[in-house]
């Protein structure tokens, strides 16, 4: 009865953190160059007496994303890049740190500073500022060309290169805030990556999301028909404990 209740309540928990995982690849299906979370699971030994000593909880772990690549849709527009291959490109985080991701759909703030959802895009001495009003376009090795307003395309210069990389993918990490992160240096920091002169992308044009809603929309149900299995084994674990204590009482 006692492992039967172990069981169930591992099993109910690590179903509660699986279906958070899946819950959030659907939420972001639609997310430009979003890599969907992976799902394993691992038992931790329970803590306590003797008797939990022998017990096992299981634990849902997201030790990895899915890197395959989503679809490359063109959009013609001239801050949209989707990466080719393996390339990433290299984005300042909120925190100072050097952050690496699959999304293109950039944009240009008031001081012409590019930006990617609201973090500066850096480049090869770090963010890429752009003049206002000039008509931006990006080559495949990242270079930003621009020609200022008012002038012709004889005037056409360049500001700048987008830093990209290509990482060994497994050596990734996810960050609270979507962005991943390269290896740990020596002070226990993630490090910056070094830039890959021949990494290219494509512009006019984004990566979606690597997350299939079917795919997802069937973890969903197999994982909410688990949990429900594992409550009605919580439920007969209850019952049976109760029925035992009646037994207890009446030859007491």
């Amino acid at each position: 009865m006692d492992r039967m209740l172990y069981t169930a309540m591992s099993g109910a928990k690590s179903a509660m953190d699986q279906q958070s995982v899946v819950t959030n690849n659907l939420s972001n299906v639609t997310t430009t160059g979003f890599r969907a979370q992976l799902q394993a699971a691992r038992s931790v030994p329970v803590q306590g007496d003797a008797l939990l000593a022998t017990r096992t909880s299981v634990v849902t772990t997201t030790p990895g994303s899915d890197f395959s690549q989503g679809p490359v849709e063109f959009t013609g527009r001239a801050l949209d890049v989707a990466m080719q291959g393996n390339a990433w490109m290299a984005v300042l985080a909120d925190d100072g740190s050097e952050t690496y991701t699959k999304r293109g759909d950039l944009q240009l703030d008031s001081d012409g500073v590019l930006l990617n959802v609201g973090r500066p895009v850096m480049g090869d001495g770090g963010p890429i500022a752009v003049p206002q009003g000039a008509q931006v376009s990006i080559g495949a090795d990242g270079t930003i060309s621009a020609i200022p307003e008012g002038e012709g395309p004889e005037a056409l210069v360049e500001v700048g290169r987008i830093k990209l990389v290509t990482p060994d993918e497994l050596a990734l990490t996810r960050g609270d805030d979507g962005l991943f992160r390269g290896p740990l240096n020596e002070e226990g920091e993630p490090g910056a990556l070094p830039g890959d002169e021949n990494a290219r992308l494509v512009s006019g044009a984004l990566e979606g999301s690597n997350v299939s809603a079917v795919d997802a929309m069937v973890s969903m149900i197999d994982v909410a028909r688990r949990y429900d299995m594992q409550m009605k084994m919580l439920s007969t674990a209850d019952e049976n404990a109760q029925r035992a204590n009646s037994i207890l009482s009446i030859q007491g």
